[in-house]
């Protein structure tokens, strides 16, 4: 599976300061019966954006934000706990987000977060709460560098070197494999030779 690669991202923050978010707010259980992305950035957070009636919360904070110009979402720590669903990032991807940042990520979210497209960032508690404190920041995220920059600050991130050049290159982990087929195949042959 492909997806635009990830290099330099200049965005706004959309903030949401709650802790503990889990992979059942991010996408409840009952959107989980599709193997196919489309229609799931309606499903993101969809216990959050809609009332019981099914009605839109126009006034919530994800249906008001413009997420073509804030992709990058800042959210409480322990961001993406609970069970392992590569829905998750997927529906976030399809909501309009880049890249998550948080004091800590849980380690499935992570991973299926990374061979998707949507790039986990941990941050210092210090960072991440002038990062809360000021929703709609500008920041850039550069994967090339590993650096989260805004305002006056600097700061280094580290991403698996395998799942960053994934990123970097818009490839899967499967991806990667096949595009390097043809070294694979030149090599067997050279051993059954």
């Amino acid at each position: 599976m492909t997806f635009e690669p990830f290099r330099t991202l200049t965005s706004r923050t959309l903030v949401l300061p709650e802790e503990n978010i889990d992979t059942d707010q991010i996408i409840p259980a009952r959107f989980l019966t599709t193997t196919d992305k489309n229609g799931l950035g309606e499903a993101a957070f969809h216990d959050w954006r809609y009332g019981p009636d099914g009605v839109l919360d126009e006034g919530h904070i994800l249906n008001s934000t413009d997420t073509g110009s804030h992709q990058v979402l800042v959210a409480g720590d322990n961001f993406g706990c609970g069970s392992s669903r590569e829905h998750a990032p997927w529906a976030l991807l399809a909501y309009g987000l880049r890249a998550v940042i948080s004091t800590s990520i849980a380690d499935i979210f992570r991973s299926n977060s990374l061979k998707n497209g949507l790039l986990p960032v941990v941050v210092s508690p210090e960072v991440h709460k002038d990062l809360l404190e000021q929703p709609g920041r500008e920041v850039t995220i550069d994967l090339d560098a590993e650096e989260l920059r805004f305002g006056n600050h600097v700061v280094p991130f580290s991403t698996e070197p395998f799942a960053r050049r994934c990123l970097l290159e818009g490839n899967d982990p499967l991806g990667v494999l096949l595009n390097a087929m043809p070294e694979i195949e030149a090599f067997e042959e050279g051993r059954a030779a």
